[in-house]
């Protein structure tokens, strides 16, 4: 009799040391996507910032030629604020869907925004001959390929990390230690799809 206690005890240990190393596994694989995520983010937050600390210049140098265009500068300014906000909500959490939306609708109300001041630009011969506003093509440029990159990045590690969370048994273990679902940086207007059109 005692034998086949041991048995079944020794039988019951080992499941219990079984599932507690895979919800151990199971968490620490979330953990680790998690925070891969994070730092995909984080890579999309450095391009943005570079390209938020251009937008002033760049509204400087159009505002010694384009006296007649405050509307259009102020527009610019103001939606980098709202954007420079909401990259910050996100940065603190790009699981967090909400966060994602507004950055998303930021991101947009700035990328129409510079559309329209660049626009507008195309009709000042002496600022599109304008040295410091050439650089600044340039960097803005590059920036915009970069953050193009960056976003394919957080993209691929979102679409990971919500695989993982959602698969069967993880989604136990994801539900019961509240990793929530990332949202993928996904571009619902059409005119962003274009990107922000620098040339001259």
């Amino acid at each position: 009799m005692s034998l086949i206690l041991l048995i079944v005890l020794g039988s019951l240990v080992l499941v219990v040391v079984v599932v507690g190393l895979y919800v151990a596994g199971a968490y620490n694989a979330l953990v680790t996507l998690r925070n891969r995520l994070k730092n995909a983010f984080s890579q999309i937050d450095v391009q943005l910032k570079r390209r938020y600390d251009l937008i002033p210049n760049l509204v400087e140098t159009c505002k010694a030629f384009m006296k007649h265009e405050s509307t259009t500068l102020e527009a610019v300014v103001a939606a980098r604020g709202a954007a420079m906000n909401a990259s910050s909500r996100v940065a603190a959490n790009p699981a967090d869907p909400e966060a994602m939306k507004q950055l998303l609708e930021a991101e947009q109300a700035l990328g129409s925004g510079l559309g329209r001041l660049l626009a507008v630009a195309e009709s000042y011969p002496d600022l599109k001959a304008n040295q410091n506003m050439l650089a600044l093509q340039e960097e803005l440029t590059s920036t915009e390929n970069k953050v193009s990159f960056a976003r394919q990045a957080f993209n691929d590690a979102v679409t990971e990390y919500n695989t993982r969370r959602e698969s069967f048994p993880t989604n136990l273990i994801a539900g019961l230690f509240q990793f929530a679902a990332a949202e993928l940086w996904q571009v619902d207007a059409p005119e962003e799809r274009k990107g922000v059109r620098v040339s001259f």
